[in-house]
């Protein structure tokens, strides 16, 4: 993916919901192994049950 998408998609997830997060996370296509890592900096660590969740 594109620097400039990711960054839109990065500004996004910073300030979504942590429903939104997962949403994004789950939803986006095109994202490279250090795209995803760098999203998961931004999600909760308290909330990754969920996250785990909604990706099994």
């Amino acid at each position: 993916m594109e620097k400039s998408d990711f960054n839109k998609i990065l500004s996004k997830f910073k300030i979504a919901s942590v429903d939104g997060k997962i949403e994004i996370y789950t939803t986006t296509e095109g994202l490279n192994n250090e795209q995803y890592k760098e999203l998961l900096m931004w999600f909760p660590r308290t909330e990754l049950d969920r996250l785990e969740k909604a990706l099994g």
